[in-house]
């Protein structure tokens, strides 16, 4: 009979030894399980290798050592999706920091990584490890407080004040994981509201208004803008309260108030009672949430905090998010309506009743009019101004030198240049030249108008020309490079040799300069 020898226990890398990451070095240094740090910072990663006895990695040495079973990402937000991605493609087990990702289809993509290569992915939401919230779960699950009916959490201090990312994101993950996690529901409704002064578009203050469908309602309020450190989740539920504030000394972390609510001739009045401090194992969180990650190394069970859950958690965010974004830029743009993966820069103006659609970017220095819509994908500036009622449709770049009256139409993925002969390697920055165009004018789909030169009033540029010269008032042009094939009338019909316009009865005349006027009657 031979012998099966026990399985090598799971070691780690850490990524990222920074604010955080220097905490996950020194649990799993102390937990044994320590093999190697990275940090983009080659300074801090050596530091974090002479203290704790273990060899700096670059992230690709990391991934291709076999004796690392585990990798942990503390890394920047932006950076938690690809990194957990290599790492499991590598065939590495992956604890990923809040957020797992910074958009749900980047969360996906981790996610579908891991089934693919059958590893484990955890997620480090880490109050879902802490003595006394897993103390209040036991409690609302065995139905000590009865069924619940309010939730709410708040989380402020003066600082980590952050500019990669708003306070929802940096502060919020963490409660609103504790409260799906006590609710076991998502919520179908999402609301929230932010604050920004330190900055005009991040907020440093949020509130986030939840409701369930089984009725519950929850709310979690954030802040690196307090004047104390607060960290409390209270839950109300129908026969008795309970507060986590992490705050206080262990005796005190967990209180459960047995408060009722009795109905006398119809009146609802509170009956109070003392609180009951309930006892509690005293550990460190982080501690416990590393083991319980190398506990499902050796085990292949599914982490507490899985990849599922840390989906779930970002699902919210992305919500509140967009409800923000919409309840922001009203504030910023009264009567406009920016979607909420559109980006408007920090100087840039919009008029009432003007719309900005998907994944549009809006450059500082410019100045949307009123009544204006820009489709998707579209880019406008920087230091460019648009009349009012233009419409800018689908894939359109707008550049620094144009500009556009009232009523212009520029058809999807027309182009506009700001430079004669560009070069990549050549600065030409300074060379940029003027295009102004006339009021009422319509460019067609995929036409090109070269910089410098100047697009007279209700002028319709046909779909596909080239335009490389000064175009007359009305007139119709088409070909590359594009002429002049006809007239327009102010309502863009093409008018024949009576120019007369078919739509609006206008009349026209060709002046001795060659250009169209209108006969006034």
């Amino acid at each position: 009979m031979t012998e099966t020898s026990p399985a090598a226990p799971p070691t780690v890398a850490v990524i990222g030894c920074g604010h955080w990451g220097k905490n996950h070095v020194r649990n799993f240094h102390a937990l044994g399980a320590l093999a190697a740090v990275s940090d983009a910072n080659p300074d801090l990663a050596a530091k974090m290798a002479e203290t704790y006895e273990v060899p700096a990695k670059a992230v690709a040495e990391i991934l291709a050592d076999a004796g690392i079973t585990g990798v942990v990402i503390a890394a920047p937000a932006e950076a938690h999706a690809d990194l957990a991605i290599a790492a499991l493609e590598a065939g590495k087990h992956v604890f990923v920091e809040k957020p797992l990702a910074l958009t749900l289809a980047e969360a996906d993509g981790v996610l579908a990584a891991a089934e693919k290569a059958g590893c484990i992915l955890m997620v480090g939401h880490l109050l879902q490890y802490h003595p006394a919230f897993l103390k209040l779960v036991e409690m609302v699950r065995a139905g000590e407080l009865g069924k619940l009916q309010y939730l709410y959490s708040n989380r402020l201090n003066l600082g980590k004040i952050r500019r990669e990312e708003n306070a929802l994101w940096s502060f919020a993950p963490h409660d609103i994981s504790m409260i799906l996690a006590l609710v076991g529901d998502e919520p179908k409704v999402v609301r929230a509201e932010g604050g920004s002064y330190l900055h005009e578009v991040i907020a440093d203050v949020t509130t986030t208004h939840l409701t369930f469908p089984g009725g519950e309602q929850a709310h979690v309020f954030v802040s690196w803008l307090h004047p104390f450190k607060e960290q409390k989740l209270v839950v109300v539920g129908e026969q008795a309260m309970a507060v986590f504030n992490d705050g206080e000394p262990w005796d005190k972390k967990l209180v459960v108030y047995p408060h009722k609510i009795d109905w006398r001739d119809g009146v609802p009045t509170p009956e109070k009672a003392d609180a009951q401090p309930v006892a509690l194992a005293e550990s460190e969180p982080l501690r416990d949430e590393c083991r319980h990650f190398l506990d499902c190394m050796a085990t292949g069970t599914t982490p507490r905090t899985d990849g599922v859950e840390g989906r779930r958690v970002l699902s919210v965010l992305e919500r509140a998010e967009a409800d923000m974004s919409k309840t922001r830029d009203a504030g910023r743009f009264p009567g406009a309506t920016v979607h909420e993966t559109a980006v408007v820069d920090d100087g840039a103006t919009i008029g009432g009743g003007s719309k900005i659609w998907h994944f549009s970017h809006v450059l500082p220095g410019t100045a949307i009019g009123a009544n204006v819509v820009v489709g998707q994908n579209a880019s406008i500036g920087p230091d460019v101004t648009i009349g009012d009622n233009c419409k800018i449709q689908n894939n359109v770049s707008v550049y620094k030198g144009v500009t556009l009256a009232e009523g212009v139409f520029c058809g999807p993925s027309c182009v506009f240049t700001n430079v004669l002969t560009p070069r990549a390697e050549v600065n030409r920055k300074e060379e940029f030249l003027k295009t102004p165009v006339g009021r009422g004018a319509t460019i067609g789909a995929n036409a090109t108008v070269v910089c410098g030169h100047a697009l007279g009033a209700y002028c319709m540029i046909a779909a596909g020309a080239v335009v490389t010269k000064d175009v007359p008032a009305h007139a119709l042009m088409a070909g590359v490079p594009a002429k002049r094939i006809g007239w327009v009338s102010h309502a863009g019909e093409r008018l024949g040799d009576d120019l007369i316009c078919p739509r609006e009865g206008r009349k026209y005349k060709v002046s001795e300069t060659g250009n169209l006027e209108e006969l006034k009657t």
